[in-house]
């Protein structure tokens, strides 16, 4: 299974890509939002890919993120929704949007969402709340333990944990989630310099 592709990019249109990888060409279809992060052709280029198969057929969808990967692939897990209608949806509103639009239920925004009606616009927001409250679970419980481990950290370098709380708390909200522990800890060491 195709998970990830990294090549040039060999052609481009609002609803696939062609990347050669070393002399081979892969068809990827994808989002109008991965096309509209595409660079020009010959550029260096990676896509999130979903390999999908059916009976009759193996195709690939490719996505310029992993969040818009994954919103395809819990769109695709309801059902009445194939791979063509959830590209038709990630097309017709960014994943970030789509997230919040779940959130809130706004049935109104997604049935916006060309070729969707107000049934599966309630559908889609009733399956995939649950889902999204659910990661929103796993991503608290991962920002806590990686605020536990700085804290312990900075302990085991003398520091006491109420002057470092504080400092800890800033950095993570200073940094993206995709910063690494070294990172994080540099920065918070910076900060408590200051003090």
């Amino acid at each position: 299974m195709i998970a990830y592709l990294k090549g040039i990019l060999f052609k481009k249109s609002p609803n696939q890509a062609i990347l050669d990888i070393n002399g081979v060409c892969y068809n990827a279809l994808i989002p109008l939002s991965t096309y509209l992060t595409l660079g020009n052709i010959g550029d260096f280029t990676e896509l999130c890919i979903h390999t999908h198969m059916t009976d009759n057929s193996l195709s690939l969808y490719g996505f310029s993120s992993e969040d818009e990967k994954e919103i395809f692939l819990k769109l695709i897990g309801i059902s009445g929704i194939g791979p063509k209608i959830a590209l038709n949806i990630l097309s017709g509103i960014e994943a970030s949007d789509l997230e919040d639009a779940i959130r809130r239920s706004d049935v109104t925004r997604i049935s916006l969402i060309p070729g969707i009606g107000k049934k599966t616009a309630m559908r889609i927001a009733l399956e995939l709340q649950e889902k999204l409250i659910e990661k929103e679970k796993i991503l608290q419980i991962e920002g806590f333990q990686e605020r536990e481990d700085l804290i312990s950290a900075l302990m085991n370098m003398g520091f006491k944990r109420k002057e470092i709380e504080r400092i800890v708390d800033e950095t993570l909200k200073a940094h993206t989630v995709e910063a690494d522990f070294e990172t994080l800890l540099r920065e918070s060491l910076k900060q408590l310099a200051k003090l």
